[in-house]
């Protein structure tokens, strides 16, 4: 065939979409869901609760508390991706945050000296944890659901031994101010829980660490023939996880002032809800830090708007169990396409 043939073909223009092929589209989509579920749920519980439910102080709560699960839901979503999971980053918080407390109380003081030491705690108790389920995990071989549900009993249960199971209270006022310190309008714990979901993001996306994260949880086995140092990439993995959830116990008590040993069973559920609901997949290689940061915000709109309801925690237990187990079926159903489309499409 010439040139000029084939200048001369007719040249085939793809049909524009319809509107409901667009939406169909649209709603295969895990962020598009989650952001119309997020519309409907302030919507109801505006119509529900009326103005305390949009009021400037509960936004602000809501705000706090979506900060703390956001950067123990960041560690999760990386965890998830490699295709593990913990379910101990709520003791851990719990744990880091008690020895923290626990620290800065003996060595005294109100200033930041005492406040950064405690962070410095905080911190190297949730790496060590972290490392310990990494180990258990990577080298060992263990099964990472096992292995992180025991680190949950065995953090708490140490905490409670080292405080007699009270919470404990008494943090430097340098620490007490920056719980409810500001910078231009926007509280502090925000302000960082954004930074560290940045920070992820870029590592997860943009470096030879982030791309190695995917590789494992895409297949193991490939990323190890790759030459992937896997069993230590893993242990890093859980330890960041577990420094996340030291840092998240250390703020916490910055905005509470106490260690709150029982507030935090349910966790790493909700964090696991936040990542799968932002398209994470529990079966690796998937996810973003974006979606969980809106997968995040379910929960914590479902958590105030149940409270101010007046529902009985228990059925806040009840509702955070039940949308676990949707995100994880919308999962399932989000696997269940990509298959079809990877059968579908020409060798």
């Amino acid at each position: 065939m010439t040139s000029l043939d084939t200048m001369g073909a007719p040249v085939a223009v793809p049909e524009p979409l319809t509107f409901r092929q667009r939406l169909e589209r649209a709603w295969q989509h895990p962020l598009f869901v989650v952001t119309c579920a997020l519309i409907l749920l302030v919507v109801v519980f505006a119509i529900i609760n009326g103005q305390p439910f949009l009021s400037q102080a509960n936004i602000r709560n809501m705000f706090l508390a979506g900060s703390i699960m956001l950067i123990l839901a960041v560690g999760v979503t990386y965890v998830i991706i490699t295709a593990g999971f913990d379910l101990s980053v709520g003791s851990v918080l719990v744990f880091s945050g008690v020895i923290s407390m626990i620290a800065m109380r003996q060595v005294g003081g109100d200033g930041w000296t005492t406040a950064l030491i405690g962070l410095g705690v905080a911190v190297v108790c949730g790496v060590g944890l972290g490392w310990i389920n990494g180990l258990l995990i990577a080298y060992a071989e263990l099964n990472p659901i096992i292995v992180t549900l025991g680190m949950f009993g065995a953090a708490l249960g140490l905490a409670q031994v080292a405080t007699g199971g009270q919470d404990l209270s008494g943090m430097p006022a340098a620490m007490s101010q920056f719980g409810v310190g500001r910078i231009l309008g926007i509280p502090w714990v925000v302000v960082i829980a954004a930074a560290v979901a940045v920070i992820a993001a870029i590592a997860l996306h943009s470096t030879v660490f982030g791309r190695h994260t995917y590789a494992i949880g895409s297949n193991k086995e490939a990323a190890v023939r790759a030459g992937i140092p896997v069993r230590r990439h893993l242990t890093v993995i859980y330890g960041l996880s577990g420094l996340l959830a030291g840092l998240a116990g250390w703020l916490s008590l910055s905005i509470y002032g106490t260690t709150n040993i029982s507030g935090h069973s349910l966790d790493a559920l909700t964090a696991a809800t936040a990542a799968i609901l932002g398209g994470a997949s529990l079966f690796g290689g998937v996810g973003t830090i974006a979606g969980t940061a809106l997968g995040n915000a379910i929960p914590v709109v479902l958590a105030s708007g149940l409270v101010i309801a007046g529902l009985q925690s228990f059925w806040q237990q009840v509702v955070t169990g039940a949308v676990l187990v949707g995100a994880l079926y919308l999962d399932r159903l989000r696997r269940i396409r990509s298959l079809k489309r990877s059968s579908s499409a020409p060798s």
